[in-house]
């Protein structure tokens, strides 16, 4: 009942504020300006966070939310997409370091043996949502060399914009543009990079060219080319099917038009590619019972968007895309017979997408206010062929069952600023949802089309009390309906009976950030944020003499802490992480104290590094340290919920260091070249992230070099 009623008073209170403060943007603050011209003495918590509204630090925002940009992917050198998230606070990788088994957990909420994780964390590439499943594989195939910029926003407020039910946040990946390599005064440029790692002899080879036609059109075209045998553990053993190639590549051309070319047009497509024989079936975990396959993994992203921020009309701020998503992956050849239905067999997803927002604008003598508004439109298509002989529907999938998923989306937020420093957002989105089984799917099993909604309302605030301090609260709620898998897998009987899951989110916390403490120009910075978060109806598989393959488990408690600090000055700079989370399963109404499997353990990550700036370099070492935790994936089929076949058990702490350095030359000869040097896992430990059912890379060796001709 209290939360029933907690959430009537959640939608009343955001509609009221949503619809009833409709009173353009005057320009942004001095600290504002200042952060987004300033680019290499910066803080994490200083950089611009994409969003809707007035453009806000990531210290701003009354969201937990961390911005990655081009430098620190570099910095990096990161091999596969987990990789760049060593150092963000509330996210871990589940699954394993294989390219192929990784999977994203934010704040306790993710794994790779559970269907609904890429749709309890909603992953973008340019606007364009991102989703994959499928048994024993990952849910996100790309190369980190694609991507300019990575930001995420951790908790359910992330739903009002973005998709009703992200109950662990959002994932926004930006792809490279023309602009990040043309240099003022020259028409074209071309940047050639390599890199090498010693642990199963990975290479990178990478090239870009970037060519500007006039001051309204660029265009860039770039090829990336990666691959590594199987690397070593820390034990010295190797892990079995971590080998991998892959090609991708990415075209993208931007064009400005209109008064003052304030007008953007940008067309971009991108494509990922591996192609390898005998490879492990199981990639999500070492599982040498499932044999081998041939497999063939294709991602294809295409992208239109149109901004229109119509300068001399307050009321319209315009932006809109239509996207193109289509994973693929044909297998053939598998060694293991009896699931010749799954091991030889084509599974997809392709989806098509649309979106129009639009901001207006209100201002009076000291407030301004942002309303945006707009609609969400998505058709997904999920597609599998086996060539077995099943009866009564040959080439169907029992795991995997085919199926349609049209959506609409309506949402609207508020954002009303006081005096720059008072900060109130409401928001709310609706979702509704049809879903269709494919005809092989609906033959078999009976399945029958299934309709529903979803609803997201959010209140959020933020104060400033002074210039560097400031305090922030948010409460939300979201939704998430069942997807495909959930509902049609006929391996146990179809779930047509599902209901959906909901989430209510409680977070508050404080911001700190000081400039001039040691010298002129530097700067430190704190954001803390404390979290709760109630989950109902969680959706997880069922074990033996079950009717239905996917049930609702019942209640779960996620709640902890998140620090995200950093130091920046001319000659040091500083990095502090931690994420302390706490999860329960409390499915059964009397045992609260039983863990939820798929918790990271509490962990910290501590990065201090200095630089020579008369000779641009710059060098460093972070520490990272897992604390004990009383649960693990391993050997189980963990999802976000839980199930009763999950084995809890302990996984013990652990201890990494890396070292880093890197040259980038400003001027003289050695201009437009790049040195980036590191090892990882410096003392060859040996251990286990307790979301990952694998044991992580031991001690590795990197070196990249890039080199760019401007002309």
């Amino acid at each position: 009942m209290i939360v029933r009623n907690s959430r009537a008073i959640l939608l009343a209170c955001t509609a009221l504020f949503v619809f009833g403060a409709g009173f353009p943007a005057y320009s942004q603050s001095q600290e504002e300006e200042a952060a987004s011209q300033k680019t290499d003495r910066v803080t994490p918590l200083k950089k611009i966070v994409v969003g809707a509204g007035q453009r806000k630090i990531a210290i701003d925002t009354p969201q937990a939310v961390t911005v990655l940009d081009q430098k620190d992917i570099d910095d990096l050198q990161a091999e596969t997409i987990g990789d760049i998230f060593k150092d963000v606070p509330g996210v871990s990788i589940a699954g394993s370091d294989r390219v192929f088994g990784e999977a994203f957990n934010i704040r306790g909420i993710g794994s790779t043996e559970d269907s609904a994780d890429g749709s309890r964390i909603v992953v973008n590439v340019d606007g364009a949502q991102k989703f994959y499943e499928q048994y024993r594989m990952g849910s996100f195939f790309s190369d980190p060399e694609l991507y300019k910029s990575v930001e995420v926003l951790r908790g359910p407020a992330s739903s009002t914009l973005y998709g009703a039910g992200a109950l662990g946040g959002v994932i926004n990946f930006t792809t490279k543009d023309a602009s990040d390599f043309l240099q003022e005064g020259y028409d074209n440029a071309l940047r050639l990079k390599s890199s090498y790692e010693t642990n199963g002899n990975g290479y990178l080879g990478s090239s870009i060219f970037a060519h500007r036609f006039n001051e309204g059109a660029e265009f860039l075209a770039m090829l990336n080319k990666r691959g590594s045998s199987q690397f070593e553990l820390g034990d010295g053993t190797d892990l079995s099917g971590s080998d991998f190639q892959s090609w991708s590549g990415l075209a993208k051309g931007t064009f400005h038009f209109g008064d003052g070319d304030e007008q953007t047009v940008r067309l971009s497509y991108q494509h990922w590619d591996s192609d390898a024989n005998d490879q492990d079936y199981a990639q999500t975990g070492t599982q040498a019972a499932f044999g081998t396959v041939d497999r063939h993994v294709v991602d294809d992203t295409a992208v239109l968007s149109y901004e229109n921020p119509v300068s001399d009309n307050p009321w319209l701020d315009l932006k809109a895309s239509l996207s193109f998503s289509d994973t693929s992956v044909d297998q053939s050849d598998g060694t293991l017979g009896g699931f010749s239905n799954i091991i030889d067999a084509d599974y997809g997803y392709r989806t098509w997408q649309a979106k129009l927002q639009n901001t207006s604008e209100f201002s009076g003598e000291s407030w301004v206010n942002y309303l945006t508004y707009g609609t969400q439109l998505s058709h997904q298509d999920r597609t599998a062929d086996s060539p077995l002989a099943t009866s009564p529907t040959p080439g169907a999938i029992a795991t995997h069952p085919e199926g349609t998923d049209n959506k609409v989306g309506l949402f609207v937020q508020n954002e009303f600023v006081y005096d720059e420093r008072l900060t109130i957002i409401g928001g709310v989105r609706g979702d509704f949802v049809w879903r269709k089984p494919g005809d092989s799917t609906a033959t078999f099993s009976n399945a029958v089309d299934v309709n529903d909604q979803a609803f997201s309302p959010k209140l959020a605030a933020h104060y400033k009390l002074t210039d560097e301090f400031g305090v922030f609260g948010s409460i939300a709620h979201t939704e998430r309906l069942p997807t495909l898998d959930e509902l049609y897998t006929w391996s146990k009987g179809t779930s047509l009976d599902l209901k959906k899951e909901k989430s209510n989110n409680y977070e508050v916390g404080f911001t700190a950030t000081r400039d001039d403490i040691f010298q002129a120009g530097d700067n430190i910075s704190f954001k803390t944020t404390a979290f709760y978060n109630d989950l109902e109806n969680l959706i997880a598989t069922t074990g033996t003499g079950a009717s239905s393959y996917f049930y609702n488990v019942g209640k779960a408690r996620i709640y902890g802490v998140e620090v995200e600090g950093a130091y920046e000055s001319d000659y040091a700079f500083a990095r502090l992480a931690y994420t302390g989370t706490q999860g329960q399963d409390r499915s059964d109404g009397v045992n609260y104290n039983k863990p939820l499997p798929t918790v990271p353990a509490h962990k910290i990550a501590f990065t201090l590094g200095g630089r020579l700036p008369e000779r641009d370099i710059e060098y460093g070492t972070r520490v990272t340290h897992a604390f004990e935790a009383q649960n693990s994936v391993r050997g189980t089929a963990a999802s976000s919920g839980s199930t009763p076949n999950h084995l809890v058990v302990p996984a013990p702490d652990w201890t990494t260091v890396d070292i880093f350095a890197s040259w980038r030359p400003q001027s003289g000869e050695m201009q437009g070249w790049q040195v980036q040097a590191s090892v990882n896992n410096l003392f060859d430990q040996y251990y286990r992230e307790n979301t990952s059912n694998d044991y992580a890379k031991g001690r590795t060796f990197k070196i990249t070099l890039s080199k760019q001709l401007d002309w």
